[in-house]
């Protein structure tokens, strides 16, 4: 049987078509598999966060993972008529209080779970349920550098019930407010708090915790987060983005109702294909763990946390390498945690790198022109456009190619 096309699709591909007139670069001497006479021809796109890094894990655990779905199977909307979110799977819910049970990074007791289409549709559902009852547009803010995507997310419908009024830092109305707190923060990678203080506004503030990457192959496991309202994907969690599947944990039944609500009218629920198949992947993830753990049964190279990580550490170790080697670029430091699901103290190692290009004032439009890497501007996130964000969680070819450009243009 012949794999589709977008399988065989890399972020490393030539798109001259799309984007005409930009100059090749000059010669170069010759350093890091470039000859003199090389010039780059073809733009890669670390723009987005594809998480394609984890692919090869995943297909060794291809038999383990797979799902088999009849005809007659999945037809209803109802999934679960006795819960809150009643078009998630039981088998689901219990997955993920056993994951997070697993590593520790969230309590899930007595507390109310929803399901959506990833993330995103769970922060818009967040966004009604806070502000829907208010009386005046409630006002969106997270501290710069936020998630570039929050301000189109905020106001893509024009509801009247939110808006998005930017940084946090700078916030001071006496007006009623939703704080978005990113923690490790997309994009520089730090961990987060809200910022908002209280006394000054005099109003009330709303928390929506988007804890996207508190997972132990990217930060320490600190603490177990028990906030009010908190956002996790699988997408980031183990790189299966196409599934669609993300989660809330709510404290507030009637928060968690309305949440619902948005998404029972937005997409009728969530496919229960996708509910089934993450389940499934979670029960492997965790076995695999377990097993490990009391018997010994698993092997440690089947541990999926720790393998990652030492995936994003390894990449973290050469990029720096490779900054170090000039004065063209900085990246943000990390300090080191003391990691409860690990048992050992490391750093950060986020999803993105927060690059600052030190000889032009728009690293975007550098990395572009320059060098044919596509990536995220920092206006995009609120901030100095000196900045820019590249995925590190693409395909190694991607990642390789992109050191190499760097690499040649500090000649």
């Amino acid at each position: 049987m012949k794999s589709l096309v977008a399988e065989n699709t890399s972020l490393f591909h030539n798109t001259t078509s799309l984007v005409p007139n930009l100059p090749s670069l000059p010669p170069n001497n010759s350093k890091n598999g470039f000859s003199s006479s090389t010039t780059i021809k073809s733009f890669i796109n670390l723009d987005q966060g594809d998480p394609m890094l984890f692919k090869e894990y995943w297909r060794k655990m291809s038999e383990k993972c797979t799902v088999v779905i009849k005809g007659c199977e999945l037809l209803s909307y109802l999934s679960d008529l006795g819960n809150v979110c009643w078009f998630m799977m039981p088998e689901l819910r219990e997955a993920i209080k056993r994951l997070h049970a697993l590593v520790g990074n969230a309590d899930t007791n007595d507390k109310y779970i929803v399901v959506g289409n990833g993330s995103t549709q769970l922060f818009q559902a967040a966004l009604y349920a806070f502000s829907s009852s208010s009386d005046e547009p409630m006002n969106v803010i997270a501290a710069s550098p936020y998630y570039s995507e929050y301000e189109e997310q905020t106001d893509i419908l024009h509801s009247g019930v939110h808006k998005w009024s930017g940084d946090a830092m700078k916030y001071d109305k006496n007006e009623a407010y939703i704080e978005v707190v990113t923690s490790p923060n997309n994009p520089d990678g730090s961990i987060r708090g809200p910022v908002v203080n209280n006394k000054k506004c005099e109003s009330e503030g709303k928390l929506i915790h988007d804890l996207a990457y508190y997972w132990p192959h990217y930060t320490p496991i600190t603490h177990k987060a028990n906030h009010d309202l908190m956002l996790f994907t699988f997408s980031k969690c183990t790189g299966h983005a196409g599934s669609r599947i993300g989660w809330a944990i709510v404290k507030d039944k009637e928060i968690a109702k309305k949440m619902t609500k948005f998404i029972q009218m937005s997409s009728i629920g969530v496919s229960k294909e996708s509910q089934i198949r993450v389940a499934k992947i979670i029960e492997v993830l965790c076995d695999i763990y377990e097993n490990f753990k009391c018997s010994g049964s698993s092997k440690e190279t089947e541990l999926f946390f720790e393998l990652s990580k030492c995936l994003m550490k390894e990449r973290w170790e050469k990029l720096r390498e490779v900054i170090k080697q000039s004065n063209d670029f900085s990246l943000p430091k990390f300090p080191k945690a003391y990691c409860n699901f690990t048992n050992e103290s490391s750093e950060t190692y986020p999803a993105f790198a927060w690059l600052k290009c030190n000889k032009d004032d728009d690293c975007e439009s550098y990395l572009e022109k320059k060098l044919k890497i596509l990536a995220r501007g920092g206006t995009r996130f609120g901030s100095d456009p000196r900045y820019a964000r590249v995925s590190l969680l693409g395909k190694a070819e991607d990642f390789e190619e992109f050191l190499k450009r760097l690499s040649i243009d500090m000649n």
